[in-house]
């Protein structure tokens, strides 16, 4: 049996992938319908599924896009409901290789049914 912790970063790993490869239809199921994103440097929020993936949709079409990549530090499991929180870093870099931006990140998670989804991240820029 899989442990949150495992389970959290392999889904991790998979929304890294989708991001590398600009693959919205493998995104949305990563995402829980109500979804929140707060960003790191204006403080944007960008609220519901459908608004992340617009936004991700715009992004991906940028001639030189941003690729983002989250690694998870730390995983913390509910030990009374099937929620957890992911701390880390990440970073933007430019598909021509130009490093464009890093910091933390926290990521709130929600099993569903067999699966974990994310519920909120926040960022914060540090570079």
């Amino acid at each position: 049996m899989d442990t949150p912790d495992l389970a959290i970063r392999l889904r991790r790993a998979a929304f890294n992938r989708a991001l590398a490869e600009a693959d919205l239809a493998a995104i949305g199921p990563l995402l829980a319908r109500d979804v929140v994103l707060v960003a790191g440097t204006d403080s944007a929020v960008i609220s519901g599924r459908q608004a992340q993936l617009k936004s991700w949709k715009y992004e991906f079409a940028a001639p030189d896009r941003t690729i983002y990549t989250r690694t998870p530090e730390r995983i913390e499991a509910s030990p009374v409901a099937p929620l957890a929180f992911e701390h880390g870093q990440w970073r933007g870099v430019s598909l021509s290789g130009r490093e464009l931006a890093s910091g933390s990140y926290s990521a709130k998670w929600r099993k569903l049914g067999a699966d974990w989804v994310i519920e909120a991240e926040i960022y914060l820029t540090l570079a």
